[in-house]
């Protein structure tokens, strides 16, 4: 059986975009071949744990339609599912290693290790562990036993090719000259990535590691893992990461990253999904919207581009207009209903809105920046209204003499009134527009004010 998995650490806001991506690939082979999409937390890096971010990390995957097999929420036969929760398990193991021959204890301080990379460095030499404390085993055993804090270290076999077969980047070659004796356990017990991730995708048996290409490099120390232990390794498939437009890397620091973010400004779950699917991959039809669905269906793992996708937020905001345009009318007020909780919107006149703005907006933050007026009246107008009292007085009377306001009849009788008093048809209906709604810009005019009413568009004017 396939089983794939994302192992995902709790240390940001929330789910980068990139490894939404990554995760969607991993849910995806899964499920195309029947297999098992896991959710493993990697919480090791105690220091840079943030409260609240794995809860927000499983519900932003569940809420988006990647939804785990197993998780710690979910459980699941290998349980558990958080690496914390799995101590003992990495420290059994990292004692096999150390009895085989194959890792070792090292008790240097930071001060030594510190002053051999900087004589390493003078010397133009790659910064490697030197074994200084397995050319002292001995010594450095009785140390432990007085209790001095220890790590232990990977010894890396001397002189050999370590051949990384990746799925869609062929055959890499490492040499273990190149590669550093890894710390595999910390001095407070945890392990490191390195030791965790390979004890865990064997005991859990994934079969694939889809995984960003930053860790290209520490492949090679986890397939000599996996031979220190006698276990065959996955199959690897390492993908490119998310760019800017301008093919920079797509950073924290500069970008917003966290799904939150997107959701925060409008941005729909699916169609996040949708734009996060083309990262990378194109549809065979080339098609650009497409449900989750139809996405595993078509689906092929060797079909991924090598090349790095860009992340464009104009690009974004252009599909979830498309999918916003293709919700059902009861749907998408739904959606700005709960987007705008917090202010307790009237259903019913965001019902009537829906029909002038579907075709408008491109995300749901779009909507009351433009619809605004229908709720509030405006107490500050985007032109100088103070010399048109007379206009203002000869729209008013016509209005009053409508019987049915509708907004068919509303243009009608403005657009004689247009007629009867030879101003330019652009400048009335701006000026009346802005007395309406405040704004220059807005839904259709008759129509809107057909929503607000004959009584309050007059007390407006």
């Amino acid at each position: 059986m396939i089983r794939t998995r994302i192992a995902p650490s709790p240390t940001g806001e929330d789910v980068h975009v990139g490894s939404i991506a990554t995760a969607l690939i991993n849910y995806a082979w899964a499920k195309k071949n029947n297999g098992r999409f896991v959710i493993r937390i990697e919480d090791t890096d105690r220091s840079r744990l943030v409260p609240g971010a794995e809860e927000r990390m499983l519900t932003t995957l569940e809420s988006i339609g990647i939804k785990a097999d197993e998780s710690p929420i979910v459980g699941g036969p290998y349980d558990p599912y958080r690496q914390s929760e799995r101590l003992t398990i990495y420290q059994d193991y990292a004692k096999k290693l150390i009895d085989s021959g194959k890792a070792y204890y090292c008790i240097c301080t930071a001060e030594r290790l510190a002053e051999m990379r900087k004589e390493q460095q003078a010397k133009k030499q790659i910064a490697k562990y030197d074994r200084h404390c397995l050319k002292n085993s001995e010594a450095v055993k009785k140390q432990i036993d007085g209790g001095s804090k220890y790590v232990v270290r990977l010894k890396v076999p001397d002189d050999k090719e370590i051949v990384v077969e990746d799925t869609i980047r062929g055959r890499i070659t490492f040499y273990t000259k190149d590669i550093d004796d890894q710390v595999l356990l910390k001095s407070d017990g945890f392990p490191t990535y390195h030791l965790a991730v390979v004890v865990d995708d064997h005991l859990m048996k994934i079969t694939n590691v889809i995984r960003g290409e930053e860790w290209l490099p520490s492949t090679p120390k986890h397939i000599i893992l996996y031979q220190s232990f006698g276990w065959e390794p996955p199959i690897y498939t390492h993908v490119s990461l998310l760019r800017n437009p301008d093919r920079s890397k797509l950073s924290k620091r500069r970008n917003p990253v966290w799904a939150s973010w997107y959701f925060s400004i409008g941005i729909l779950p699916e169609a996040l999904l949708n734009y996060l699917a083309l990262m990378g991959w194109s549809h065979p039809k080339g098609k650009e919207i497409f449900s989750l669905a139809e996405y595993v269906e078509v689906f092929d793992i060797k079909d991924i581009q090598t090349t790095a996708p860009v992340f464009d937020p104009v690009k974004l905001e252009w599909m979830n207009g498309m999918y916003i345009r293709q919700s059902q009318k009861s749907e998408l007020k739904s959606k700005i209903l709960e987007f705008y909780k917090d202010k307790n919107l009237p259903e019913d006149l965001v019902e009537k809105t829906i029909p002038l703005i579907q075709d408008r907006i491109k995300k749901l933050s779009d909507y009351l920046p433009l619809c605004e007026f229908f709720f509030k009246r405006p107490e500050k107008f985007d032109i100088d209204l103070e010399d048109k009292k007379e206009l203002i007085n000869n729209i008013r009377e016509e209005l009053e003499k409508i019987n049915d306001w509708k907004a068919s009849i509303i243009g009608e009788s403005m657009q004689n009134l247009v007629k009867k008093i030879g101003i330019k048809a652009g400048e009335f209906f701006m000026i009346l527009r802005v007395i309406i709604t405040g704004k220059k810009i807005s839904p259709p005019l008759n129509e809107s004010m057909e929503i607000l009413g004959k009584e309050e568009c007059l007390k407006r004017i």
